[in-house]
């Protein structure tokens, strides 16, 4: 997550899928009731409890350069 952003969690589950109905339609919805450019992903703050929040996004590759590579 972004330096400073005040989340107590390190780690947050985001679905970075640019086809994700859930991010394509935040667009416009985003636009209609704040006209502002920008749109969410789906993320999962908490594992253990399942608690998911939308992650605010301004373009296609916003916060892509915090993906961490997978453990083998």
């Amino acid at each position: 997550m972004p330096d400073g952003g005040g989340w107590a969690e390190l780690v947050h589950w985001v679905c970075f899928n640019d086809d994700c109905a859930y991010y394509k339609e935040g667009w416009d919805w985003m636009w209609q009731h704040y006209e502002v450019k920008s749109s969410y992903r789906y993320r999962v703050v908490n594992a253990a409890t399942g608690h998911s929040s939308p992650l605010p996004v301004w373009s296609s590759t916003a916060l892509r350069d915090r993906i961490l590579d997978r453990p083998e």
